[in-house]
């Protein structure tokens, strides 16, 4: 990150992403000790090295925009106007959830009024349904853009792939961020391809690729403008890969024991808070009182969502069926 980007942006706006950052990862360690405790009766997924990601990229979206997060981009959850009540309630399986408490996943954590669609476990799909949105756009002339995410492991699928190509001939106001963590699961990317930057791969669509360092907020986020600037003024979609790592396993029950502890140390020191927070205190926009401001609002938040999703009531039993699709 140039001393250059950040002077571009007001400071109120960097102190905003950093709010977003911090509670982020509030939530988060939230939602790991409720697991622990047997709150939650479904997994979850930690999103540690990816906030810089989610929140640099869905902050400079509009409100008619649409957004298919994954299952590490809580970030763009919160940003979009999802409330931290709403996020513990549906790992907890409450009425107060976007699922209404048929999902105690990620997955149900769609809310079309916020124009969030919700994660798809089959990776990619999101990026289909995503495709899907922008061009709806596009059919109706509508100054719109769609964003969604996709780890490397799904860079690998054959989904992933159409919907790229598809999005390229439309010239579809997409956007498609690709957070290489380095590990689908257990497997690391070098036993899955042999490229050095997966964003090349945008080359055989004839659409443009780009590759960054998905710790810094403010790379993500001016990247992601470029893009998003392309896509609304009709020239079609990016493909941006921001390189990071998966600070815990792939889910809460996964010790990710097969990470090197040395390529693991090296990465923690590039923790997108602890960065960010730093370069704000060195230019002079954070000192103690107000990241002391920020830590207290941060704090209220969370446990003000802990407590509204605990005193959500449970699904009834006789609304079983309802708001279900089956093909049976």
């Amino acid at each position: 990150m140039s001393a250059d980007s950040m002077n571009k942006i007001p400071g109120e706006k960097l102190l905003e992403l950093l709010y977003w950052m911090m509670l982020t990862r509030r939530i988060d360690d939230r939602c790991e000790a409720l697991f622990k405790q047997g709150c939650f009766p479904g997994g979850i997924f930690s999103q540690e090295g990816h906030e810089a990601i989610s929140v640099g990229s869905a902050i400079l979206l509009e409100e008619g925009d649409a957004i298919a997060p994954m299952h590490r981009d809580l970030g763009a959850y919160l940003v979009r106007g999802m409330s931290p009540g709403r996020i513990f309630a549906q790992a907890m399986g409450r009425q107060g959830a976007p699922s209404g408490g048929r999902d105690v996943n990620t997955h149900g954590l769609g809310d079309i009024s916020l124009r969030i669609f919700g994660y798809v476990s089959h990776l990619p799909q999101s990026m289909g349904i995503a495709l899907g949105a922008a061009y709806s756009f596009l059919y109706r002339k509508e100054d719109r853009v769609a964003l969604t995410y996709f780890g490397d492991g799904a860079s690998s699928e054959g989904g992933c792939h159409e919907a790229l190509n598809l999005a390229a001939v439309l010239k579809a106001p997409v956007v498609f961020i690709l957070e290489n963590n380095q590990y689908a699961y257990s497997t690391p990317i070098e036993k899955q391809c042999l490229v050095e930057n997966l964003s090349i791969r945008a080359e055989g669509y004839g659409i443009p690729g780009v590759t960054i360092d998905g710790t810094d907020v403010i790379s993500v986020m001016e990247t992601t403008r470029e893009a998003i600037d392309r896509a609304r003024g009709g020239d079609g979609p990016t493909l941006i890969e921001c390189k990071n790592l998966r600070l815990k396993g792939h889910a809460a029950h996964d010790p990710a024991d097969y990470i090197p502890p040395d390529l693991l140390r090296r990465w923690k020191k590039r923790d997108p808070i602890s960065l960010f927070r730093e370069r704000l205190e060195n230019s002079g926009l954070l000192d103690k009182n107000t990241l002391a401001e920020l830590q207290s609002r941060v704090e209220a938040e969370t446990e003000a969502g802990v407590e509204w999703a605990e005193a959500s009531p449970w699904p009834e039993a006789a609304t079983l069926e309802e708001d279900v699709f089956s093909d049976a």
